[in-house]
């Protein structure tokens, strides 16, 4: 299945969104709304606000859904960012400095430098704050999709 994928660029930042990883934190649309409306289409309005203002809260983002690439950082379409990928067979012991904190009733944040290996075996590196699954329903494991408000998580 090819994952959604949306872009909104301002030409100095682009916002990335990939709804299947949103746990609907909300963080999003109560800390900058003129940028981040559920309710309008595009939600995403680049316009709303400042490009700093916009990272500051795109970096708020629990699950990892919304991200951003600066304009100096731009790669081509389709470019492979080697620093981030890892194939199956470099496993290695790497040191990785991480923050670890479940949300009340959701999932569990973990911000860091991670190598996290699927039930598949195999490996993808992240290096924001991942939004892991606590309540066992998510389709997208280990990672959350928010199912935990629908199954009646408490935890």
């Amino acid at each position: 299945m090819r994952e959604i994928v949306k872009r909104y660029g301002n030409g100095e930042v682009t916002v990335v969104w990939k709804p299947s990883l949103c746990i609907h934190s909300a963080r999003c649309f109560r800390g900058l709304p003129e940028v981040f409306d559920p309710r309008a289409r595009p939600w995403v309005n680049i316009g709303g606000a400042g490009t700093e203002a916009i990272v500051r809260q795109v970096d708020q983002c629990p699950s990892g859904a919304l991200s951003y690439v600066r304009a100096a950082d731009a790669q081509p379409p389709g470019a492979v960012d080697a620093a981030r990928a890892v194939s199956a067979t470099e496993r290695t012991e790497e040191h990785a400095e991480a923050r670890v904190q479940p949300l009340p009733n959701g999932p569990l944040l973990v911000t860091g430098d991670l190598l996290v290996e699927r039930a598949d075996g195999s490996l993808e590196r992240r290096y924001e704050t991942t939004a892991f699954c606590r309540c066992g329903g998510s389709a997208n494991k280990p990672y959350c999709d928010g199912t935990h408000a629908r199954n009646g998580f408490r935890g």
